[in-house]
């Protein structure tokens, strides 16, 4: 299994490079001045309204549908995750510039990702061996 993880790591890193270089080239190319948009203020309250926005949403959820019973709590649970990932989505895209910057964006999604992956799988032999041994 660590001989996988370190191929995999070892794929991601020459890919990346690769796109790296040819960032930098493109850069260069253009005379150095197109590094990444940056945030304007425009584009910084939309963002913030954006989340406020989605924040009133897991409030109005939470403090009103769900005691109501208008939506049931099993269904509300998929809901706040799926907004709490767009919120995060947004605050990782915009406030940590990385959707600016390719290379760090894919890091942050990919490896991450990567290690859920083996844990879930670890975890899944781990509890395989628990159920034989009780059987």
């Amino acid at each position: 299994m660590g001989i996988r993880i370190y191929f995999l790591l070892l794929g991601l890193k020459i890919l990346t490079n690769d796109i790296m270089s040819s960032e930098t080239h493109d850069i260069h190319a253009e005379g150095g001045e197109h590094e990444h948009e940056g945030m304007t203020r425009k584009r910084i309250w939309n963002v913030f309204f954006i989340l406020l926005g989605i924040t009133v949403i897991e409030f109005i959820i939470a403090l009103y549908l769900v005691p109501q019973g208008i939506i049931a709590g099993h269904l509300a649970n998929p809901i706040y995750i799926v907004l709490t990932l767009a919120k995060a989505f947004f605050i990782v895209a915009y406030f940590m510039h990385l959707k600016f910057e390719k290379v760090a964006m894919v890091y942050t999604i990919i490896v991450p990702i990567l290690f859920i992956i083996g844990l879930i799988l670890v975890l899944t032999n781990e509890s395989h061996h628990w159920i034989d041994l009780r059987g």
